[in-house]
């Protein structure tokens, strides 16, 4: 990283005595420009330079991630009860020192040792919390009496259960029964983290890898189809596991799609005050993340296994992991959606880069994106999975 930036500096050192300013905001902006990732997909490669830069990728992503090279306790299961058309059971992991981390498992009726299913670790979005996921009602963590009386859909796991799935609904770290005495406090916890060298993403991808290595260790379960889905916040954890594990089947990739550096880069419009702000708050940060691969490479590096993307972006985008999808030689595997609202191609910005001094609003119409319409697409997720194991049952 030394490197990186001593090598930037010297470039922004030139630029800079033909364009002097004295705004430190521009300067450091200047050194995320010059910061190419290192690892950014080149689609004319063919097959057996894929397959390097694959490794390449998870090697920088486990790097990353820092995951704790720590012995992880058994999970105990604490509870559970009898929904209709399954059974809810509550286990609690334990990743960590001092450190319970609880989650519910969904399995349906007629699932046995005899009879496995596949099975779905459901990770949820910003805000969300796990009997959301569930289908359960807001802090009963006991599974005491019923569950929510209404299907939402945000419920993934009940909608995967009901497909016949196991299903495990987990909360992401600081929010739900995982935060600070009823506050989800996750910009304080990804402080102290970054104080640490580590990071929200970090914790959170280590918490659902346990739970997933568990989830693989369950006679119930047919370890060769596990499907991770994550929602929003949770496309996060999802694309760390991805490249981590290749032994994870398919991906359900339930947001938009874009590129976070670029994001931050254009995302620069000054507000009445003349302040800028920054895209992402602390529970997105990853120190040297953006310096090395960003969303399209991650999800591009996933292929061929199969992966649905549900809430579009930039078809430039798509584009770039379409290929990727080819040159794994399974292009088939690879689907996406817009929102209804650009579903039309006629509708859609095309761009191969986007302009500088958007605010939020102008950069999600640039980038394709209707984000009051930002939800678990149920009518893209659930035939696509369906159709996946239909074709390919084990």
């Amino acid at each position: 990283m030394k490197k990186i930036i001593l090598g930037i500096c010297c470039a922004v050192a030139i630029s800079s005595s033909i364009h002097a300013q004295t705004s430190t905001r521009s300067a450091v902006e200047s050194l995320m420009k010059a910061a190419n990732p290192s690892l950014e997909l080149d689609t004319t490669m063919n097959a057996a330079q894929f397959a390097e830069w694959k490794k390449k990728m998870s090697h920088e992503m486990t790097r990353l991630m820092r995951h704790p090279d720590a012995p992880v306790a058994p999970a105990v299961k604490v509870a559970e009860a009898q929904r209709d058309g399954y059974r809810i059971e509550k286990w609690n992991s334990f990743p960590l020192p001092e450190v319970t981390v609880p989650y519910y498992v969904l399995i349906p009726d007629g699932v046995t040792r005899k009879n496995p299913a596949p099975a779905v670790l459901c990770i949820p979005g910003f805000g969300q919390t796990k009997e959301l996921v569930a289908g359960e009602r807001a802090g009963n963590y006991t599974l005491e009496g019923e569950p929510d009386s209404v299907l939402r859909k945000a419920a993934m796991a009940v909608h995967f259960v009901k497909e016949g799935l196991v299903a495990v609904a987990v909360d992401n770290p600081s929010f739900g029964e995982l935060s600070d005495n009823g506050v989800n406090d996750y910009l304080v916890t990804s402080r102290f983290l970054l104080e640490l060298g580590w990071s929200y993403l970090g914790l959170a991808s280590w918490q659902d890898k346990v739970i997933l290595d568990w989830m693989k260790t369950q006679p119930e379960i047919n370890k060769d189809r596990l499907i991770v889905c994550g929602f929003s916040l949770g496309t996060e954890p999802l694309m760390a596991l991805g490249l981590m594990d290749d032994s994870i089947y398919a991906f359900v990739y339930n947001d938009f799609l874009c590129r976070t550096r670029e994001r931050a880069l254009v995302m620069n419009k000054p507000d009445a005050q003349g302040r800028r702000g920054f895209p992402n708050s602390d529970e997105h940060l990853i120190p040297e993340f953006l310096t090395v691969f960003d969303f399209p490479d991650i999800v591009a590096a996933l292929a061929p296994r199969p992966v649905i993307c549900t809430e579009g972006g930039m078809d430039r985008d798509f584009k770039i992991i379409s290929k990727a999808f080819e040159i794994s030689g399974a292009p088939e595997a690879f689907e996406y959606h817009h929102y209804a609202k650009y579903a039309d191609p006629a509708n859609r910005q095309y761009l191969d880069t986007l302009p500088s001094g958007l605010d939020r609003s102008e950069f999600f119409r640039l980038a394709n994106v209707d984000s009051p319409n930002h939800y678990f697409k149920l009518e893209w997720i659930l035939p696509w999975v369906r159709t996946l194991l239909s074709q390919n049952p084990q």
